[in-house]
């Protein structure tokens, strides 16, 4: 049962303003706020909003899977090269020379501090008691699909695994009873070595916010560089010209995690449509392009399986290999299997 405490626990502490203004060296922070690239703002007027929010209730049916949905079961560690597990939406693991990174971890059932947010599409595939080692916790920004408290209550509890997170997150993590000694918090450009991998936050254009405060904490995309191998994660972003640069200074990457899922025509600049984040994984100098946030959760009015359907399409079109996983499948990077339209069996007939 969800009470009024634990909602407003879920909804975590706001960073020192002050501090952020200190540490804030290469992103950008002024009046109290994060801001993006060359951009003030990306929320979408409130008309938009409200014609969106009229368009997912006139389709609704379409944007759940008919059937349910596949689900691979764990699998002991990778003893090397580079694997990537994906869990739903965007929580996924990467394991990268023997090292073990959990993305964005949500295993909770709603994406919200109270029990009517956006609900779980699937079930988690694997417990996370199944997971195995866990050699750091990577976060991309505090939006509560993305940045869960029962979620971190766990992983703080039964693992030792740091947190890295862009500036500001912090606060939650802190709120929230994980030691400070296992919290990282790095602006743009900075970097965090974990068990000798490289952990760079880069820029993104999002936003943050768990409350009525809009953007108290960074939002990055991150660069995950090992001895033999190296990922890019992007966590949420609408289309920017930085992925070319990015791509230049750390690239080329053997694998991009890409968001391709929850887009809409009113908020451009908060999140990439499928064809978009296949123009970012090029720009990127990608490898494998495996998509992300999509399919777990209903956060946008397009139908449940268009991103994968679009992403496949627009990958195939630029000659751009893709693997497209269901929930809890492993692929190995250095032979993935061809896309399979897993997808396709779950969406109901017109």
């Amino acid at each position: 049962m969800v009470t009024r405490v634990s909602a407003v626990r879920a909804m975590g502490a706001l960073p020192d303003p002050e501090e952020m203004a200190r540490r804030a060296r290469n992103s950008v922070y002024r009046n109290g706020a994060f801001h993006n690239l060359g951009r003030t703002t990306v929320v979408p007027p409130a008309e938009d909003v409200r014609s969106t929010l009229r368009e997912m209730w006139r389709n609704r049916g379409s944007r759940k899977p008919a059937v349910p949905v596949p689900l691979t079961p764990a699998q002991p560690p990778a003893p090397g090269g580079l694997h990537v597990t994906w869990y739903g939406h965007a929580s996924s693991l990467v394991e990268i020379s023997g090292v073990r990174l959990l993305l964005d971890p949500v295993w909770g059932p709603r994406v919200s501090p109270v029990p009517i947010g956006p609900r779980r599409l699937h079930p988690v595939p694997h417990r996370l008691a199944d997971v195995g080692r866990v050699d750091a916790v990577v976060l991309s920004h505090d939006h509560y699909d993305h940045l869960d408290m029962p979620t971190v209550d766990w992983l703080r509890d039964n693992t030792d695994a740091p947190f890295v997170v862009p500036l500001g997150v912090g606060a939650h993590l802190r709120f929230w009873q994980v030691p400070a000694e296992r919290i990282v918090e790095l602006d743009w450009t900075e970097s965090a070595d974990v068990a000798g991998v490289r952990l760079t936050a880069t820029p993104a254009w999002h936003f943050s916010g768990r409350g009525l405060r809009r953007n108290p904490t960074l939002w990055a995309s991150w660069v995950i560089a090992g001895a033999d191998a190296r990922v890019f994660y992007s966590g949420d972003s609408g289309y920017f010209d930085g992925y070319a640069a990015i791509g230049a200074e750390h690239g080329p990457f053997d694998a991009s995690l890409i968001q391709v899922g929850a887009y809409a025509a009113s908020w451009p600049d908060v999140h990439m449509t499928p064809e978009e984040g296949v123009r970012a994984h090029r720009d990127l100098r990608g490898g494998l392009l495996i998509p992300v946030h999509w399919g777990t959760f209903t956060l946008a009015p397009h139908p449940w399986a268009e991103p994968a359907e679009r992403a496949v399409a627009a990958a195939e079109a630029a000659g751009v290999p893709i693997a497209v996983p269901n929930p809890g499948q492993r692929i190995d990077v250095a032979t993935p299997p061809p896309p399979a339209p897993w997808w396709k069996a779950h969406v109901a007939s017109a």
